[in-house]
């Protein structure tokens, strides 16, 4: 690891962590940042959260906060643009999979919910776009665009293959993210199931609600698969 060496006046020297391992430190703490400004935005909703809340919940003073961000809005613009980012990298892993739509389709679901109740309590990413100023929410309306694109793609293969039912793709789409995101608005962490015993649950009935009739052992399979995971999270 490399370190600096500051000469004192008393003729002493001091060793300071090199740049690398301050800039880790730094990402650290935006971290922090970021995720103490999510939950407060959550809590209290972007207009009635200032600098000062959003400081004191990550344990600084509003002048340290500033250090790391100009104002709250791009706060809430890093939430957003960071949760989108994890999005689009499972969309990514599923698209490149071989294996059942169904199956592929639940792991997208499974990383959405999780992106929304445990990451940066991402739920952000998607409540809260319209007020950002307009070229913040237009670099983000634009990822938001592309995963929704790629989603949508999926679903229409698997329209065209027979293994989904319906034949509006865009509808089928929107139905299946509108049953993901509503479950940022009533989960609570620490309530009786954890995030992961949700996640799993949800999932399966999402996916569920898109697969053909014909398609019962899939459905069945990543039913027992959740089942499976919520037992495991609850030990």
């Amino acid at each position: 690891m490399i370190r600096t060496v500051v000469r004192l006046s008393n003729g002493r020297s001091l060793s300071r962590p090199g740049p690398e391992r301050a800039r880790r430190r730094a990402d650290l703490r935006r971290r922090e940042i970021l995720r103490a400004a999510a939950r407060i935005f959550r809590e209290r909703g972007f207009a009635l959260t200032g600098m000062r809340d959003i400081a004191q919940a990550a344990d600084l003073s509003s002048g340290n906060l500033y250090h790391y961000f100009r104002g709250k809005d791009e706060i809430l613009f890093a939430c957003q643009d960071e949760s989108l980012d994890r999005l689009l990298e499972a969309l990514r892993r599923v698209r490149r999979g071989d294996g059942p739509l169904g199956d592929r389709l639940h792991a997208l679901a499974i990383a959405h919910l999780h992106c929304l109740l445990d990451e940066f309590e991402g739920s952000a990413a998607h409540f809260e776009v319209d007020v950002l100023p307009p070229q913040l929410r237009k670099r983000i309306v634009a990822k938001r665009d592309l995963y929704e694109r790629g989603t949508r793609a999926l679903v229409r293969e698997g329209v065209r293959r027979g293994d989904l039912r319906g034949d509006d793709p865009a509808m089928m789409t929107r139905a299946f993210f509108g049953a993901l995101n509503w479950t940022a608005h009533w989960f609570r962490s620490g309530g009786p199931q954890s995030s992961d015993v949700v996640a799993a649950k949800v999932a399966s009935y999402a996916v569920a609600g898109l697969l053909a009739r014909g398609d019962n052992d899939g459905a069945a399979t990543g039913r027992k698969r959740s089942r499976a995971r919520g037992r495991a999270a609850a030990r």
